[in-house]
């Protein structure tokens, strides 16, 4: 398996990744830079692009869906809830291939990524999880966590989820997140005020 960062563009700079197996199967996770950039990059490493999978459906995040999907026919993965037509969640039904369930594995060649379903910073936000590697999209940052104060955000839910994230992802599991800085479950646990209150003494 290979992680491969595309930084996307001015001036959110979301941070977005293709995953790799080894016989050249790939996925794009939250493509928000041009889709030309993930193009370059899954032709220098001879890959064919099979699955857009999307941490959430917020537009700093989902910018190059369309044009992948139609120049590869890529599966686009995302929760319906999210996909709204609106400014902030431009995608509709129509765009969705598939809505993961909670813990559903979604098989990317040889890799298995694991589901996490996650609301609280939109309705249909999820967490990818990979060996020991997590796609946090905005729900989880490097000692913070993702606004719960937009329109279908929710506190509440938020909540529960880090505390499933807190009770579900070993320590030593990489935290690669829609912005900002890289970190580890172990580090969040300890040093993340919001994630705190979760962690088992």
């Amino acid at each position: 398996m290979k992680v491969i960062h595309v930084r996307g563009p001015l001036p959110l700079f979301t941070n977005t990744f293709v995953l790799l197996d080894e016989q050249g199967s790939a996925a794009v996770i939250d493509p928000a830079a041009n889709a030309e950039r993930y193009l370059e990059v899954l032709e220098k490493e001879n890959a064919k692009l099979t699955h857009i999978l999307l941490t959430h459906g917020h537009f700093d995040h989902v910018g190059a869906v369309r044009e992948l999907k139609s120049r590869t026919n890529a599966r686009v993965f995302m929760q319906r809830a999210d996909a709204d037509g609106s400014d902030l969640l431009p995608l509709v039904e129509s765009d969705v291939d598939a809505q993961p369930a909670d813990g559903d594995i979604i098989h990317v060649g040889s890799v298995g990524v694991k589901v996490l379903c996650t609301p609280g910073h939109t309705r249909g936000s999820v967490c990818l999880l990979c060996d020991d590697v997590m796609f946090t999209g905005d729900t989880l940052f490097a000692g913070e966590i993702g606004r719960t104060d937009l329109p279908t955000s929710s506190y509440e839910q938020m909540q529960e989820s880090l505390a499933k994230l807190c009770a579900v992802v070993e320590d030593e599991v990489q935290v690669l997140p829609g912005h900002d800085a890289f970190s580890d479950m172990g580090r969040e646990k300890a040093q993340n005020p919001y994630l705190k209150p979760f962690v088992r003494a």
